[in-house]
């Protein structure tokens, strides 16, 4: 009811009013749908008109705000201007469009017989920014969490998520990433992606640090012959970095002119220098931080040894697979 007064009252009160000289336009059906056009925030905007000789008198209106009767401006916004290609066009043209500038713009025209307007709706895109995400944080394995990622844009942003260490996999999609009952593997960096297609996606970052006890991931040695050096290594993965200590048939060994022991980080070695038939054996790696406790055994052998234990489980092993071939033989006749 509204556009219909504006349209049939209001407007042909004001080319009454004023009598105002314009150029004329192309006249279009009322009824006619009104048509969009799509512009991105910053861009500039040209909104079509095109002018024959069958209408006096012409302006251009947002809503019921008139922003030029024929060329005279009555809009105080320096970004609006006409464009008048010769006498064939009557368009407007808006620099560094904004989101406030969407909406409806009337090409209202003043024939003999009655105003005829043309309307296009102008709609404003906006790229995606995120305005929020969650902090860095540190937690301990086991803990649920929640990470945030807001965006604005229009139309309303896509939110993705990845973890990017190790095989960057794609996440749930949402402002909200929820991890329940976090482990070591899910530390690392998740990234936020905002995505609406009208520019480049925004993207940020947040780093999870999961506090885990420690883990020995890892022991071995090497053949050590008598006088020689044996070294035996030991990994272990927790966060913090562990701490380490070395025993010998639960004797906590230490540093001296025979033994040295190296950390680094979270990888320690028992260095042995000249090797006795005393230091074969068994040796115990213990890994420990705030969280818990972990240890495992590596065996220091002279050479022959292991390879000898190793091939009489083979040849045990073979004995009884030989044995049992021929029982199934034996009962099947």
């Amino acid at each position: 009811m509204s556009c219909f007064w504006i349209h049939s009252i209001l407007i042909p009160g004001f080319f009454v009013l004023f009598g105002f000289e314009g150029f004329p336009v192309i006249s279009v059906d009322s009824q006619r749908s009104t048509d969009n056009i799509t512009i991105r925030q910053g861009d500039t905007a040209v909104i079509r008109c095109y002018v024959d000789d069958k209408v006096s008198k012409v302006a251009w209106l947002n809503r019921s705000n008139i922003i030029f009767a024929g060329e005279d401006k009555w809009s105080l916004d320096p970004r609006v201007e006409l464009v008048t290609q010769g006498q064939l066009e009557y368009s407007l043209r808006i620099q560094k469009v904004d989101v406030f500038d969407e909406g409806p713009y009337t090409c209202s025209i003043q024939t003999k017989q009655q105003p005829k307007t043309s309307q296009v709706y102008l709609i404003v895109q906006v790229p995606p920014v995120i305005y929020k995400v969650s902090d860095d944080i540190t937690v301990n394995e086991g803990s649920n969490v929640t990470l945030t990622c807001l965006a604005s844009g229009r139309p309303d942003p896509s939110i993705t998520w990845r973890l990017l260490n190790p095989s960057a996999e794609a996440l749930d999609v949402g402002e909200y990433l929820e991890i329940s009952g976090i482990i070591r593997s899910q530390a690392g960096r998740y990234e936020c992606k905002a995505s609406n297609d009208v520019s480049t996606p925004d993207v940020k970052y947040v780093s999870v640090v999961v506090n885990s006890p420690p883990y020995i991931k890892e022991v071995r040695s090497s053949e050590t012959p008598v006088g020689q050096t044996g070294v035996l290594h030991c990994e272990a993965s927790a966060v913090p970095q562990p701490e380490f200590e070395w025993y010998r048939d639960e004797r906590r060994l230490s540093s001296s002119q025979s033994v040295s022991i190296q950390i680094s980080g979270s990888r320690t070695l028992l260095v042995v220098a000249n090797v006795t038939e005393n230091d074969y054996g068994n040796y115990t790696c213990v890994a420990t931080n705030r969280l818990g406790i972990h240890n495992a055994s590596v065996f220091l052998y002279k050479p022959g040894t292991g390879r000898d234990i190793n091939a009489s489980g083979c040849v045990c092993q073979s004995f009884w697979l030989l044995l049992l071939s021929v029982l199934s033989a034996l009962l099947k006749c």
